[in-house]
């Protein structure tokens, strides 16, 4: 992988995690606790109830999917970084600008 590539990469691994950070702060946002004092019906309280487990489980989704960029990002230097680990053949750009977080 030439240093061109690797800048692409970086530039898009830096855009990644900027966008992932808004999400789980957005997330954080989701996931406070509801008040008790908020009169809303039973219905509408397993509702939020369900929507808060839905928003709780994307949280840590997107805290993975930050650590693992964070990773990525630290081995980009590493000379075994765009090969893969299983056939020892170079990854296309285009598969590791698609998902740069993946190991």
């Amino acid at each position: 992988m030439n240093s061109k590539d690797r800048k692409i990469i970086i530039e898009k691994i830096e855009a990644e995690i900027a966008s992932t950070k808004v999400d789980i702060s957005n997330y954080r946002e989701l996931t406070r606790p509801i008040a008790p004092e908020n009169a809303i019906g039973r219905v509408s309280r397993m509702d939020a109830i369900n929507n808060k487990s839905v928003n709780e489980a994307a949280l840590r989704k997107a805290e993975q999917k930050l650590n693992n960029l964070q990773i990525a990002l630290s081995n980009i230097d590493d000379p075994d970084f765009g090969i893969c680990g299983r056939c020892k053949k170079e990854i296309p750009l285009g598969r590791i600008l698609l998902m740069p977080q993946s190991r």
